[in-house]
């Protein structure tokens, strides 16, 4: 049996035209929990989507924050991320994603390797790739964003490995811009493509372009924050190797954009996750055994309508759902697409009273707190009425 609302699901409150918000009760196996839903139109012309974060992809703060920064009516938080680093001591922790990310069409990251992630067992098929966006053409979908790159020579080219991602694979090259913020690069030389845990690299190299022009280089990772037009290049095993042969002066050009998998669309917005709902049917293999509170999007009408949900974390509540519970209760609502974002503590609703200028939140953080977050989807209207 999946989970379904215990009473009906009511039609909610709106928040602006086109985006309403709504809470009811799901009887999940081993408990009640709250759920917090907004329903997004996007036929409505005034509503838009658009991702929630801080101005750079290693930084976090509260999706409340987040939201009346940027003028949000309302708001979920996003993508997993690099919360900590206790198996790397002296390791900064980024607070970067997991996943790919894209804000008002521009590529922020790149997705680190599937053994880096934080967060979850993926279920089958799924990894660190799978995004939900919303095209150009204002239809939502779900998708697979993968790094297209190369850093371009005198004597030939380079293959790109990452970009503003706090994991780089193993032997690889990766780009570091100005979006990535000030927070160390140490992080992306520590682990393997298999084991998040394992030893930082002993063989590190850094070259840093500006003009596509070598003007520095370094032994090891820094950090600080990185000008605008410039290009910090980050190796690793061979990929240090291949930088050591740089110099000072060298003409270098690099490139890099996100090629989808599915869809021919540019993406105003994207982030990471995993889909557990797909044409109306739960993916193979959810977990039904671990309930916890949960943050998830459903998509229906082709792309048009959207569920924003997140679960309540109160101690009445805290026993959240299991994956595919999740799933069945984003089927309940109509999606026939539906994608798990990150959950736990990091669960988190807000939205706009009526006549109010900012958002406020509107489940209970099971951590009592908002716990900032680097990512989330921001609802934005230009309507006044």
């Amino acid at each position: 049996m999946g989970a379904a609302p215990a009473s009906g699901v009511p039609s909610g409150t709106a928040v602006a035209p086109g985006v309403t918000y709504r809470q009811y009760d799901i009887q999940g196996a081993k408990g009640p929990a709250r759920a917090h839903v907004l329903t997004v139109d996007l036929r409505n012309t005034h509503v838009r989507l658009g991702l929630l974060y801080p101005e750079a992809v290693a930084a976090r703060a509260p999706v409340s924050k987040l939201a009346d920064a940027q003028g949000a009516v309302a708001g979920i938080n996003g993508d997993f991320f690099n919360i900590t680093e206790t198996q790397h001591p002296g390791v900064e922790a980024t607070g970067s994603t997991d996943g790919p990310a894209i804000a008002n069409g521009h590529v922020l990251k790149a997705p680190v390797p599937d053994g880096q992630r934080f967060g979850p067992a993926l279920p089958p098929g799924a990894t660190t790739h799978d995004v939900i966006g919303v095209g150009v053409d204002r239809r939502a979908r779900m998708d697979s964003l993968a790094l297209a790159g190369s850093i371009r020579t005198p004597v030939g080219r380079l293959p790109l490995g990452g970009l503003n991602q706090y994991a780089l694979p193993v032997n690889s090259i990766g780009a570091f811009t100005s979006d990535w913020g000030s927070v160390s690069r140490v992080r992306a030389t520590c682990g393997t493509d298999t084991d998040r845990a394992a030893a930082c690299s002993t063989n590190t190299y850094e070259v840093t372009i500006r003009g596509d022009r070598v003007v520095s280089e370094s032994t090891t990772p820094g950090k600080g924050a990185i000008a605008a037009g410039t290009t910090v290049l980050v190796g690793r095993e061979a990929g240090a190797r291949q930088l050591r042969r740089f110099f000072k002066g060298e003409r270098v050009k690099v490139t890099h954009r996100l090629v989808a998998a599915t869809s021919r669309t540019a993406y105003s917005f994207a982030l990471g996750g995993y889909p557990v709902l797909r044409g109306g049917r739960p993916q193979a293999g959810l977990d039904d055994s671990a309930s916890a509170v949960r943050t998830a999007v459903g998509i229906a009408d082709g792309g048009k309508r959207l569920f924003l949900l997140a679960l309540d974390g109160a101690p009445a509540h805290r026993t959240g759902l299991t994956i595919a519970e999740t799933a069945a209760a984003m089927r309940s609502l109509g999606s026939v697409d539906a994608f798990s974002l990150d959950g736990g503590g990091s669960s988190t609703l807000v939205a706009r009273a009526p006549g109010a200028t900012k958002v406020s939140v509107r489940n209970h953080p099971s951590v009592d707190a908002e716990r900032p977050v680097p990512n989330g989807i921001g609802v934005f209207s230009t309507s006044k009425s």
